[in-house]
């Protein structure tokens, strides 16, 4: 955990260095030529208890009190709108800080009458706090790990301590940058004389932003800065993409357990001692299928209910490749064996926000003809009382309710089915039948990793991948403007790409090495194949988005 702490407190520092940062600089320069000594203080705070705090409860705010988080970029809109316009117009300036000063002298509990008027502490928190609801930092595995977990609601002391360090790194040359600015124009004798000219300016340079906040224009600002510049976040993840701080990262994911290998079975607790028929290991009782928001092709069931039966629980989520290639073999088994014993319950855990919505879900499953139960987890309450890291993921639960076997991944198909025969046979069920035989399309060959293109989990860019024109870049997805482009250098035969279109006429032009070209109708959100070549090579990627609006999410690779 100190390693953790120690790179997170180093992340913060550098990030004054950082492209998505520059933008704000400005706005905190305006804010220090005017307001007393403690300005800066009360900026810099604002800023981190603002971002520290909205990034670790949102997703809980949001549940307890439904409401648009777009509200919240509006208030700081009006806020630091407002806060300009008292810089362009003098006497506003003079009625916001007397009402500061009022404000604070009733807060203090013994108000000293000699005390100045106002130190600019709350003035300057007010900013810093508004500027922190709409700061995206440039997000490493560190931010990246802290906001999933924060977005799926798995927030603990651990977390917390982290985001708490990352803040104060990011606190301190925040300071330092306010400090100065603010004594180069209030102290400096060859300013002095344009000090209400440079405020002016400045208040300007602030509604401007608020501007561009309004309009979106902000994340546009720091897409281009991060297009300019990619050697800062190259920088980052070989920074916190030591393999102590991955490991740190992976324990907060998971607790306190080990790392699974998801290509073997992975044991969350010693298995119990236990005499069977099947041989089986016995890893206790199956957690409960909770918080589940909708049940489809199916009333809602329970472990309880399904006692006497062999169940198999396979999370996936319909826009992942490696998912989508277990399907068969999932659908399969189910046909197979149903009339023998079995039930298979299909988790849906959603990576991506629009994979919430039931009736994309109820695409899929007409898509890929799935015919058993299907639970949605929009919050990941059943991913977390299974412990579970990995799309996909297989739990065999015996007739007595116990889990007796465990798979992360793709393949290991033989050994499921032969498992499922075994816990049959146990439970006094015939399920002795000759094995499938289905094509393993797990890959074989080494090949460009799963690539994420939104901002909280961004990886490969400016090594794999570049972007060219004007692009929108939120958390999880990136959004195209007319004519933009996206160029990408991969290793395999087969490219897909998560994609959401803004209309059902909206379509992408691909290219592979200026020779392979077709075009691409995208019809509704999904996962999508972009190319299909013959055989594994290194090749360029162009793909040409005519229109806006396209969000795109995710590559990944087959062979």
């Amino acid at each position: 955990m100190i390693i953790l702490l120690l790179f997170a407190f180093i992340s913060g520092l550098v990030t004054i260095f950082a492209p998505c940062i520059w933008p704000l600089l400005p706005i905190i320069l305006s804010a220090t030529t005017s307001g007393g000594h403690k300005k800066p203080l009360g900026i810099t705070l604002g800023i981190i208890t603002s971002f520290a705090l909205f990034t670790l409860t949102l997703s809980y705010i949001v549940k307890i009190i439904p409401f648009d988080p777009d509200i919240l970029r509006l208030f700081a809109v009006l806020v630091i709108g407002f806060l300009g316009l008292t810089l362009v117009i003098p006497r506003l300036t003079q009625i916001l800080e007397g009402f500061v000063s009022g404000l604070s002298s009733r807060l203090a509990s013994s108000p000293n009458p000699n005390q100045p008027p106002s130190t600019g502490f709350w003035s300057g928190y007010i900013i810093g706090f508004s500027l922190g609801i709409v700061w995206s930092p440039c997000a490493g595995p560190i931010l990246a790990t802290i906001a999933t977990l924060a977005a799926t609601q798995s927030v603990n002391w651990q977390i917390i301590l982290v985001t708490l360090v990352y803040v104060t790194g990011v606190g301190i040359p925040l300071f330092i940058f306010a400090t100065v600015g603010s004594h180069i124009f209030t102290k400096s004798k060859l300013l002095s004389p344009y000090t209400g000219k440079i405020q002016q300016i400045f208040g300007i340079i602030m509604i401007l932003t608020a501007l561009a906040i309004f309009t979106g224009y902000d994340r546009v600002l720091q897409a281009k800065l991060l297009d300019a510049i990619p050697s800062y976040s190259n920088f980052l993840f070989k920074l916190e993409g030591q393999s102590q701080v991955k490991s740190e990262l992976e324990k907060l994911k998971q607790g306190e357990m080990p790392i699974p290998n998801p290509n073997t079975i992975f044991t969350p607790t010693q298995p119990m001692d236990s005499q069977n028929a099947s041989g089986l290991p016995d890893y206790g009782l199956a957690p409960e299928f909770v918080g589940i928001f909708k049940w489809l092709n199916s009333e809602s069931l329970t472990m309880t209910q399904l006692k006497g039966k062999v169940v198999l629980v396979d999370f996936w989520t319909y826009t992942c490749i490696n998912c989508i290639r277990t399907l068969p073999f999932v659908t399969s088994w189910y046909e197979k064996y149903k009339e023998k014993g079995l039930v298979v319950v299909g988790v849906h855990t959603p990576e991506f926000e629009f994979e919430k919505k039931t009736e994309n879900v109820q695409g899929a499953i007409k898509q890929y003809k799935i015919t058993y139960p299907v639970a949605q987890d929009n919050d990941y309450l059943t991913w977390r009382a299974y412990n579970n890291h990995y799309w996909p993921a297989k739990y065999l639960v015996d007739a007595k309710g116990h889990v007796r076997y465990f798979h992360f991944g793709e393949g290991e198909y033989e050994r499921a089915e032969e498992n499922i025969q075994k816990l049959l046979a146990e439970a006094g069920l015939n399920g002795e039948m000759p094995p499938l035989e289905l094509p393993d399309q797990t890959p074989k060959a080494e090949l460009t990793p799963e690539t994420y293109l939104g901002l909280s989990r961004r990886n490969g860019y400016g090594e794999n991948w570049t972007l060219g024109g004007d692009w929108d870049s939120r958390d999880e997805y990136i959004a195209s403007k007319s004519n933009s482009f996206l160029d990408f250098k991969f290793r395999a035969a087969k490219v897909f790409l998560v994609i959401t279109p803004a209309t059902s006429s909206d379509i992408v032009k691909i290219s592979v090495d200026g020779i392979y070209n077709k075009t691409l109708t995208l019809s509704e959100a999904r996962l999508y194949t972009l190319v299909e070549l013959s055989q594994v090579g290194t090749h360029l990627l162009h793909l040409d988005f005519p229109t806006s609006g396209t969000k795109v999410y995710a590559f990944t690779f087959g062979d």
